[in-house]
């Protein structure tokens, strides 16, 4: 696991960290609260130690910055001193996701952190990504630059083929397979769903995603990047 540990003490965070280490994970540290957001918002971790008194700012409100303005849902396992329940559901209502009173055992703070992250990966939604195109299949929208694009069910089929071949070119014999399975279509479909599909996702933006490769099939991908 990669793991942010945000917390000033010093040999609380060492103590962590080298066991954590030993155990095969990766660690990243803070000693202050800005730090700590501006580590957990540009970075991807499978889990955060946030320990709750921090110089700058403390840790419920950096979980509040972190949900509401990073819109980061990364595993949060809140660390404190405080074990009222008053102090723990505040904890829980800033959007932590598992509280640890101190004094506490290594051994728990990685267990804990282990079911953590697998949460997360199990909750995290599954989008497929090229430039300012974004496909969510779980809820089937498909958005560019933040626009809903309404596509059928067999362009959908299309697109998530190329997505997840992308950048890389998809033969057109796969994309009909994958599409029709092994029922194939006659040989115009596939070009009359790929041109309702670009009408969509390239008419109305600048830059066109989909590429045509002649003889060969056809990708999406960012032409910036390519």
């Amino acid at each position: 696991m990669r793991i942010l540990v945000v917390e000033d003490n010093r040999d609380i965070a060492a103590n962590l960290g080298d066991y954590l280490e030993d155990r095969g994970h990766t660690v990243d540290y803070a000693a202050d609260g800005i730090t700590g957001l501006h580590l957990a918002v540009v970075n991807d971790f499978d889990a955060i130690v946030l320990d709750l008194n921090l110089p700058g700012m403390d840790g419920l409100e950096v979980c509040r910055k972190l949900r509401a303005e990073g819109r980061k849902q990364t595993p949060v396992l809140m660390l404190t001193a405080r074990d009222s329940l008053d102090h723990k559901l505040a904890g829980f209502d800033s959007g932590a996701d598992d509280y640890l009173v101190k004094p506490f055992a290594l051994q728990e703070v990685e267990a804990r952190l282990a079911v953590l992250a697998r949460r997360g990966k199990a909750a995290q939604p599954r989008v497929l990504v090229v430039a300012d195109l974004e496909y969510n299949l779980d809820t089937l929208e498909v958005h560019r630059g933040g626009k809903l694009l309404q596509l059928n069910p067999t362009a959908l089929k299309i697109l998530q083929s190329l997505m997840e071949a992308s950048p890389a070119v998809v033969p057109r014999l796969d994309l009909e397979t994958r599409v029709w399975g092994e029922e194939l279509p006659d040989s115009d479909s596939l070009r009359v769903h790929i041109h309702g599909l670009r009408a969509a996702v390239d008419k109305p933006f600048d830059k066109a995603l989909i590429q045509t490769r002649h003889g060969i099939g056809y990708r999406i991908a960012d032409p910036e990047a390519s």
